[in-house]
């Protein structure tokens, strides 16, 4: 049961929301049911881009000495390419969270140039999102991998960080 949380048709989502096989609804004000396992299918994509500028390099972001695009910053622009595919259906009070990522960063990307990172959907395992993730330069492939999301109840998941630092003031 979802108490106070407001689900994707602007009413309470008294039931809760399905995310795949974790049972839960939520009801729009027609009475229809919403599954989201009915939205969040294999196939969804997003992308992201950016123009590489000197913020975007190893030296400034301190992963390297050499002024080309930082792998965090690349992988940081897949993120938001699989949080773009899959955001759009998170009903109000759920969001998701990246909890694994195994990228390889194959070529260097000189400032100036622009990048477009992509990511799809391939697998959907209750809460857990899957994502085929890759990016590439203007001029060839940069980097790819895969990454995984994990739907969550926000407000849940900020009781939980209150009680985490909360105990962490205690200790002091």
């Amino acid at each position: 049961m979802v108490s106070g949380a407001t689900g994707a048709c602007g009413g309470d989502a008294r039931e809760a929301v399905i995310f795949g096989l974790q049972a839960a609804r939520g009801r729009c004000g027609t009475g229809a049911v919403m599954d989201l396992s009915e939205n969040l299918k294999p196939g969804l994509a997003g992308t992201a881009e950016i123009v590489v500028g000197t913020r975007d390099t190893a030296p400034h972001v301190g992963s390297g000495k050499i002024g080309v695009l930082a792998t965090p910053i690349m992988v940081n622009l897949m993120e938001a390419a699989a949080l773009q595919a899959v955001e759009r259906f998170m009903p109000s009070g759920y969001q998701t969270v990246g909890t694994h990522l195994d990228v390889k960063h194959f070529a260097a990307t000189p400032v100036g140039l622009r990048v477009r990172a992509h990511a799809e959907l391939v697998r959907v395992e209750g809460r857990t999102l899957t994502f085929r993730i890759g990016a590439e330069d203007e001029r060839e492939a940069i980097g790819e991998g895969v990454h995984e999301r994990l739907i969550i109840n926000v407000e849940r998941f900020d009781q939980r960080m209150q009680k985490k630092l909360a105990r962490d003031v205690n200790r002091r």
